[in-house]
């Protein structure tokens, strides 16, 4: 179970602007508004300064003491980081492989002193989240290396398009790379029973119409459906490191990462990947 967090999640949140912890305020009706309309209309919602300026440092400060524990890979993946499959055309979303270079600072690193970990332990923000969301079936991700982590993109690194493998993604931004970095996405492009290649397959080949570009500010709090929506990072400029924090909710409780998958983000594999393996509630290949 994750460590309970030590801190006051006033001075990390920006009450005032979002009360999370009032549901019957004003402020509150204001940010579930904005944030359900841009999900609504747009596939992403933002939440606009977060957190509040002051514990942005304090962020930065762990994510650059964390950095060396992140675990970096270099290879090539699909969208789906599953293995290359021969019985298939070349042309498939399945054998479309491009060069990853990414690091992931895996969750079991920020114990109970950790900002990110008091967010995400705070029960007015899972309670928001999940009702910004419409969910009824809501559950932190109960993968102890991937509930909250640190993904940290250095000069000429990016990430290609993929899928998530948890339903809902939520993220903070905590620094930005000098240039580079925007976020791409195209929203819904994919559902719990349907792959839908054709589409898929588009994106790949830059034929498609439907991708979204996002750029977000430190301190922004982003939510969209990453099990869902095709996404990827521009490649990062400059030698200042882009800093998001994640935190993974899921629709099925107890759910974690493949071993597949969690072996190439995080390095390692636990007993718990292989014990649950397959425990899912979609048909979708990943």
């Amino acid at each position: 179970m994750p460590p309970a967090s030590t801190l006051d999640i006033s001075a990390i949140v920006d009450l005032d602007r979002y009360p999370l912890d009032q549901p019957g305020s004003a402020g509150y009706r204001a940010a579930l508004d904005a944030i359900q309309g841009d999900l609504d209309a747009f596939g992403c919602g933002v939440l606009k300064g977060f957190v509040r300026p002051e514990i942005l440092a304090a962020m930065v400060e762990e994510a650059d003491r964390m950095a060396p524990l992140a675990h970096r890979s270099f290879g090539r993946t699909n969208a789906y980081f599953t293995q290359d499959r021969d019985d298939l055309p070349e042309s498939h979303p399945q054998r479309r492989f491009y060069d990853r270079s990414n690091a992931f600072v895996p969750a079991d690193n920020f114990g109970a002193g950790s900002p990110l970990r008091a967010i995400y332990a705070w029960p007015p923000f899972a309670d928001f989240i999940r009702t910004a969301l419409r969910q009824q079936a809501f559950f932190p991700y109960a993968d102890p290396l991937a509930d909250v982590i640190i993904n940290l993109t250095e000069e000429g690194a990016g990430f290609p398009w993929h899928f998530d493998t948890n339903n809902f993604t939520v993220t903070l931004a905590i620094q930005n790379g000098e240039a580079g970095g925007e976020f791409e996405y195209v929203p819904a492009l994919r559902t719990a029973e349907d792959e839908h290649y054709e589409a898929v397959q588009a994106v790949l080949d830059d034929r498609s119409d439907r991708v979204r570009t996002l750029v977000l500010e430190p301190g922004d709090l982003q939510l969209f459906k990453g099990r869902y929506a095709l996404h990827r990072v521009r490649p990062v400029e400059g030698a200042t490191r882009r800093y998001v924090a994640i935190f993974s909710f899921v629709e099925k409780e107890g759910m974690v990462g493949s071993p597949e998958r969690t072996r190439q983000l995080y390095g390692r594999v636990l007993p718990i990947h292989f014990e649950r393996a397959g425990h899912r509630d979609d048909s979708l290949i990943d």
